[in-house]
C-alpha cells in the first residue's frame, strides 16, 4: 500500500475542513469520534485518513490493537545478505594526525555516553521502551525528515511497522526498512545524498515499500530491539519467505546511491523466486479453494435438486393419498346415503295403511307412470292423505330419490309434501281425484 505523502498538522480551529474530512473520507457521522481521531494524530488529517483507510481495509487500528501477538519477522536466518560499509580510513599525513588527535576525544565522549545511558537505565526506564502513539512516532519523523532534507524523498509509509510488515505479506512485495540514527555522523551524509537520490527515489517507489523511522521515537527504537542493528545508516530488506516475513538483506553503513541501488537490486533478484513461488503456490490455493467452492456449491445444487425431487414425490404421495381418501370417503358417503335411503324406503313401506278392496266405494284406483315408463297400481281411500301416495312411491325401489306428482286433467302438480303453501296436505278427496286415475312421476334427482 503506496501512501501519500503527509500535509502540515490541522489546526484545531479548522473545523471547516474537519467536516469535509469527517464526512467525505471517512464516513465518520459523530464530531466528537471525529475531533477524537484527530487529537490521537495530533491534528494530522493525512495521518488519521490513513489510518481509518487501514481499518476499512481490515488493518487493525493502532490506536485499537488486536489482542494477537504481532506479526513476527525471522532474523534468524544464516541466509541473510549481509553489506556492511566500513568508513573511509583517514589519507595522508594531516589526515592520520588528525584522526590520533581526535582518537582520545571521540573515544572518551562515546565511553562517557554509554556509561551515563548505561547508569541512567538503572534510575529510570528508557522512555522509549512504551509505544503509545506509533502513527504518532511515524508523522514526527516524516516532518522532522522533511523540514531538514526536502520532500524529494522516497514515499513513507504512513503507518505502523506491524501493518507495514502486514501489507508487505499481503501484497507480496519487498518491505525496506530504515532506522534512523538522528546522533550517528553518517546519518545526514546518507539522508541527504543517498536516500533522497532521484534514481533510489524511483527504485523504491516502484519496486517496494518504505518504512522508516528515528531509533530516537519508541517505535523506531522498538523495531530496532527487533533487528538489531550494528551501526548507522541501516537498511534492512523483509519479505515472505518459507510462509513467515523474513529479513533478506542487512545493509548497513555509509552506502552510495549507485551502491545502494545495485545492493537493492542484487537482495531482490536473488529471492524474487520466493516472491513468484508464493504467489504460485497462492494462486494455486485460491484456485483449489475456488474449485472447492464450485464443488461445494455443485453438491448443494445437485442435494436441492435431490430435496425437491423427493419433496415433489412426497407431494405427489400425499395427494394421491388425499385424493384416494377422498374417493374413499365419498364411497363411504355414498354407501351411507343408499343404506340410509334404503332404511329410510323400509321405514315408509312399514308405515303405509293397507291397500283398500277392490268393491271399497271410497277406494281409489291409481295407475303411477314412473320415469322408466314403468306402470305401478295400487288402491288407496279417499280420506287418506296425499302424502300415502308419496311414501308409497317412495318405498318403491325403481322410484327416484326425488319426486314430484303430477295430473293431467287439469295438469297440475299434487302437493303431496308439506309446504308453506299446504302445511298439511290435502286428502285424495280434497285433491279432486276420481275413483280410477292415471299420475305421472317426475324425476326431480338431478334439479
Amino acid at each position: 500500500m503506496t501512501a501519500p505523502r503527509v500535509l502540515l498538522p490541522l489546526k484545531a480551529f479548522q473545523w471547516d475542513k474537519v467536516w469535509r474530512w469527517r464526512t467525505d473520507l471517512t464516513g465518520i457521522e459523530s464530531m466528537d469520534q471525529c475531533r477524537h481521531t484527530l487529537e490521537q494524530h495530533n491534528w494530522n488529517i493525512e495521518a488519521a485518513v490513513q489510518d481509518r483507510l487501514n481499518e476499512q481495509e481490515g488493518v487493525p487500528s493502532v490506536f485499537n490493537p488486536p489482542p494477537s501477538r504481532p506479526l513476527q519477522v525471522n532474523t534468524a536466518d544464516h541466509r541473510i545478505y549481509s553489506y556492511v560499509v566500513s568508513r573511509p580510513q583517514p589519507r595522508g599525513l594531516l589526515g592520520w594526525g588528525y584522526y590520533l588527535i581526535m582518537l582520545p576525544f571521540r573515544f572518551t565522549y562515546y565511553t562517557i555516553l554509554d556509561i551515563f545511558r548505561f547508569a541512567l537505565r538503572f534510575i529510570r526506564p528508557d522512555p522509549r521502551s512504551r509505544v503509545t502513539d506509533p502513527v504518532g512516532d511515524i508523522v514526527s519523523f516524516m516532518h522532522s525528515f522533511e523540514e531538514k532534507y526536502g520532500r524529494a524523498h522516497p514515499v513513507f509509509y504512513q503507518g505502523t511497522y506491524s501493518q507495514a510488515l502486514n501489507d508487505a505479506k499481503r501484497e507480496l512485495r519487498f518491505l525496506l526498512v530504515y532506522l534512523h540514527g538522528d546522533d550517528h555522523q553518517d546519518s545526514d551524509e546518507f539522508c541527504r545524498n543517498t536516500l533522497c537520490a532521484p534514481e533510489v527515489i524511483s527504485l523504491i517507489n516502484t519496486r517496494m515499500l518504505f518504512w522508516a523511522c528515528s531509533t530516537n521515537k519508541p517505535e523506531g527504537y522498538r523495531v530496532s530491539q527487533a533487528l538489531r542493528e550494528n551501526t548507522y545508516p541501516f537498511l534492512a530488506m523483509i519479505m515472505l519467505k518459507d510462509r513467515r516475513m523474513t529479513v533478506v538483506g542487512r545493509l548497513e553503513g555509509l552506502i552510495q546511491p549507485d551502491d545502494l541501488i545495485n545492493q537493492l537490486t542484487f537482495i531482490m533478484d536473488a529471492n524474487q523466486t520466493y516472491l513468484v513461488s508464493e504467489r504460485l503456490e497462492r494462486e494455486e490455493r485460491n484456485q483449489t479453494q475456488v474449485l472447492r467452492q464450485q464443488q461445494d456449491e455443485a453438491y448443494l445444487a445437485s442435494l436441492r435438486a435431490d430435496q425437491e425431487k423427493e419433496r415433489k414425490k412426497r407431494e405427489e404421495r400425499e395427494r394421491k393419498r388425499r385424493k384416494e381418501e377422498e374417493v374413499q370417503q365419498q364411497k363411504l358417503a355414498e354407501e351411507r346415503r343408499r343404506r340410509n335411503l334404503q332404511e329410510e324406503k323400509e321405514r315408509k313401506l312399514e308405515c303405509l295403511p293397507p291397500e283398500p278392496s277392490p268393491d271399497d266405494p271410497e277406494s281409489v284406483k291409481i295407475i303411477f307412470k314412473l320415469p322408466n315408463d314403468s306402470r305401478v297400481e295400487r288402491r288407496f281411500h279417499f280420506s287418506q292423505s296425499l302424502t300415502v301416495i308419496h311414501d308409497f312411491l317412495f318405498s318403491l325401489k325403481e322410484s327416484p330419490e326425488k319426486f314430484q306428482i303430477e295430473a293431467n286433467f287439469p295438469r297440475r302438480v299434487l302437493p303431496c309434501v308439506p309446504s308453506e303453501e299446504w302445511p298439511n296436505p290435502p286428502t285424495l278427496q280434497e285433491a279432486g281425484l276420481s275413483h280410477t286415475e292415471v299420475l305421472f312421476v317426475q324425476d326431480l334427482t338431478d334439479e
